[in-house]
């Protein structure tokens, strides 16, 4: 029976079964780069980032040469980490379960070393010490090079022992000219061994004293590109026979994700499984939909951002500067918030400066932050209230909102200073929309464009879109290019209309709402 492929969102992603981004580039890449060059190193990156997929992937490419062991820490109980004896054990028996279930493994390894040390290790004589030395001996009468993978280091992470596994791992690469070892040792996890060991020490004396500082740097995107999402989406399409533009639905999915992996499966899995019709023809609003979607679902993705932003409050408030404030952020690899928010994948460099990974995580952010303070925003609740004099026969009167934001804000926050309207109007604008569009309409802010004096809005509402430019007043010249300005966004988007909302600090400012012409393209203004 042929079998049905599907996209896969739990675990590893298996070709034959699932519809997923060809890896052979990838692997191919890392067997020349790091493999054939007897590099240990390390794939962190963040939750869900095709980690096992590469791991299995890469392990079934090279055994045809190596004899390879792929143990997965998360199968070794917690308790097997906190003693040296309960580590060897479980180590030695992960790796007899491995040499009994792969005869080619067996045949490569399962020499006189290898006897001997399970035989020590039933007898409970085995110390990390003797195991190394055992390992060392196994490798020099392999028949074949031997690599050691371990996914889910994490797994290991609060514990000395494994530092000590990682320092034995660090003494013998250093010593293979003269001890045969692991031609090569790959660890995949979340955290890096820096951090790994951040975790265990945190005083400053041992923060950058790595015990495997031998690792070679893992430079390999494991991102999808948007003609790597395409070679997906045409697999689901021979298979399928739908109507898609391929090139159209895989750019809008990679203009949501930018690539990770995760997300794009998840986007692709809902749109085929959940939304009805999808079936004969994928379109943008499809897409659209499956965000709004994904983003009211609860995921493991989303619990550990939300987890992390707790853990590590620094993280937090840079984030929140950046999303409402429009700070610049200025990259660098040794401040350990910015090196966090790398290393869990929430935020990548981006030339000098660093943003959020993902328009998916952009909106997860503002939504999370913003829900923190929508109970007590008198603005929010006054958007709940009138939130039906919006809508007329579905569609959403994107002049009345600005009219109505405009009455609200000068009644409620009127009499503040130029700071508090700089550093908390764009905030209160999205504080007062989110209500009015929540359950039928979604938005997200144009990264490209945001800054300390202007962000803008894109609402999809009901499969019309609205661009919505919000400014700091910097005079009347400065207010003019940002007319331009908008009037040529409309242009990338296709639309007529757009919408300018004005924070003017000037005493004699004249607020309100109006209409103008710039070219021609129409921008309703407002001013408060």
């Amino acid at each position: 029976m042929k079998t049905i492929r599907y996209f896969n969102t739990e675990g590893c992603c298996l070709p034959a079964e699932h519809y997923m981004v060809p890896l052979d580039d990838r692997i191919k890449t890392i067997r020349e780069l790091y493999i054939d060059r007897k590099k240990y190193f390390v794939i962190n990156r963040g939750r869900q980032y095709g980690k096992t997929t590469m791991l299995v992937a890469l392990a079934a490419a090279l055994r045809t040469d190596f004899a390879v062991i792929l143990m997965d820490f998360q199968l070794m109980s917690t308790t097997s980490f906190v003693e040296e004896p309960a580590f060897v054990t479980s180590f030695v028996s992960s790796l007899a379960d491995l040499v009994a279930e792969d005869d080619d493994l067996a045949d490569a390894i399962a020499n006189e070393a290898y006897q001997k040390m399970t035989t020590l290790c039933e007898q409970q004589k085995l110390s990390m010490d003797e195991m190394f030395r055992c390992l060392s001996r196994i490798c020099k009468a392999a028949k074949k090079p031997v690599i050691l993978m371990i996914d889910e280091v994490d797994s290991a992470s609060n514990n000395q022992v494994f530092i000590d596994f990682l320092a034995q791992l660090r003494g013998y690469y250093l010593a293979r000219s003269r001890r045969p070892f692991f031609h090569s040792v790959i660890l995949a996890g979340v955290y890096d061994i820096k951090n790994l060991k951040l975790k265990i020490r945190p005083n400053s004396e041992h923060q950058y004293n790595s015990p495997w500082n031998i690792a070679a740097d893992f430079d390999v995107t494991m991102r999808f590109s948007s003609e790597q999402i395409q070679s997906m989406l045409n697999e689901y399409q021979t298979d399928h026979q739908t109507e898609m533009d391929i090139v159209q639905i895989a750019n809008e999915i990679y203009q949501y994700t930018s690539g990770y992996p995760y997300l794009v499966s998840a986007l692709c899995k809902i749109v085929d499984e959940k939304l009805s019709g999808c079936k004969s023809v994928w379109t943008r609003e499809y897409i659209v939909e499956a965000v709004k979607i994904l983003l009211g679902s609860r995921t493991t993705l989303f619990d550990s951002l939300t987890k992390h932003l707790s853990e590590f409050p620094e993280m937090k408030q840079m984030l929140y500067t950046m999303l409402f404030q429009g700070e610049q952020i200025a990259f660098n690899q040794y401040n350990h918030t910015i090196e966090l928010a790398c290393m869990f994948g929430y935020v990548i460099a981006d030339g000098s400066t660093v943003r959020v990974a993902n328009r998916i995580f952009e909106i997860c952010l503002y939504n999370l932050f913003l829900s923190e303070e929508e109970l007590a925003n008198a603005m929010s609740h006054q958007a709940k209230q009138d939130k039906s004099q919006f809508l007329s026969n579905g569609r959403l009167d994107m002049v009345r909102v600005l009219e109505k934001f405009v009455q609200y804000f000068h009644d409620i926050y009127g009499e503040n200073n130029e700071k508090f309207m700089e550093e908390q109007g764009r905030k209160i604008f999205l504080l007062y929309l989110r209500p009015i569009i929540n359950g039928t309409g979604n938005y997200y802010i144009e990264a490209q464009t945001r800054d300390a004096r202007r962000t803008d809005i894109i609402v999809d509402y009901a499969g019309e879109q609205f661009i919505i430019e919000m400014k700091i007043w910097r005079g009347r010249e400065y207010n003019e290019r940002g007319e331009k300005q908008l009037a040529d966004y409309l242009n990338y988007f296709h639309l007529d209309k757009g919408y300018l909302l004005s924070f003017n600090f000037n005493q004699k400012k004249e607020t309100g709402v109006k209409t103008i012409t710039v070219g021609e393209k129409t921008i309703v203004e407002a001013v408060v």
